[in-house]
């Protein structure tokens, strides 16, 4: 027995130790998150004043410069920090109108006055010149309101626009439109109207209302929660490459509208960056030619994402 008593002494020392440093690192570990759940948690989202009021400098630099009618509307969705430039100015709205018509016609499925999965008819006098496909379509073809919708926003598509507007009617727009709280933004059949040339009543509405539309949507308040969430689906699968689009990451998701008519070149949208989500919203009007219109809303689309790279 004296023979192996060494071996059961070195034996019962090494168990010893073994758990008297596993209940030390245990200790140890539980003293650190203690330490750690005391040490001031980052629960909010901090903007640097200095470094917003630099963007917004330089934002209103290039404003300044660009020869066109310019309206801008920024706002961080996490703090409601918001830059504005000519933000209430009336601008001819183009293809954003069908932004309010698109959520018009969501409330109408809400309240059951018609469901996605209705049928609606193309014929001749459907047709529309202009963006979207629908316009090739053949007579007869039956289309349901839902992919309606989405060909409206994300093709821009005109004669999509004109079945839902064909089949509400002009005043239903008019109202639902002064319903939500748009004090500006407008339709008129004149003002749908894809002639390049002056109208005698135009469609107008103001960065800051659009800005407002997408507030809605993307705080879940634009009809209902599940009408928003289908809603910002569809303008994240906008197919404009161009303008904001352009101006922020590939990784990005950006949900927008763009608009194009009558010399006016505009996007609104959602951008979804590692940093923090945000709406920015870009009109401008009598712009010296569309391609230079698309190139700086890219240019201020592309500052504002610098600013919110991690």
């Amino acid at each position: 027995m004296k023979r192996y008593f060494p071996f059961f002494l070195f034996v019962f020392i090494a168990v010893l130790a073994y758990y008297l440093h596993r209940f030390i690192k245990d200790e140890d570990m539980g003293i650190s998150k203690i330490a750690r759940s005391s040490e001031p948690q980052i629960t909010g989202y901090y903007i640097d004043d200095y470094k917003w009021s630099e963007l917004c400098e330089k934002l209103r630099i290039m404003s300044d410069n660009y020869k066109s009618g310019v309206g801008i509307y920024l706002k961080d969705l996490k703090t409601s920090k918001t830059w504005e430039y000519n933000a209430d100015r009336l601008f001819r709205s183009a293809s954003l109108v069908k932004l309010p018509i698109m959520i018009a016609v969501m409330d109408a499925v809400e309240k059951k006055r018609i469901s996605l999965d209705t049928e609606l008819v193309i014929t001749g006098r459907d047709r529309m010149d202009g963006s979207g496909s629908l316009k090739w379509a053949r007579d007869g073809t039956r289309l349901s309101v839902l992919e309606i919708v989405y060909r409206m926003i994300t093709e821009s598509d005109n004669t999509a626009t004109k079945l839902l507007i064909d089949y509400f009617g002009m005043e239903y727009f008019k109202s639902y439109f002064r319903q939500i709280g748009l004090a500006y933004t407008g339709i008129t059949p004149e003002g749908m109207n894809l002639t390049s040339g002056r109208v005698s009543k135009e469609n107008y509405t103001t960065p800051r209302e659009m800005g407002f539309l997408l507030e809605k949507i993307y705080r879940k308040e634009a009809v209902s929660k599940s009408m928003s969430d289908m809603m910002l689906d569809i303008l994240k699968r906008n197919k404009s490459h161009s303008r904001i689009r352009k101006g922020v990451p590939i990784s990005w998701e950006v949900g927008h509208k763009t608009g194009l008519l009558r010399k006016s070149c505009s996007d609104v949208g959602i951008v979804f960056s590692p940093k923090g989500d945000y709406i920015l919203a870009i009109l401008l009007d009598d712009v010296p030619s569309y391609r230079s219109g698309k190139e700086f809303i890219a240019k201020i689309a592309k500052t504002t994402s610098e600013f919110y790279r991690i």
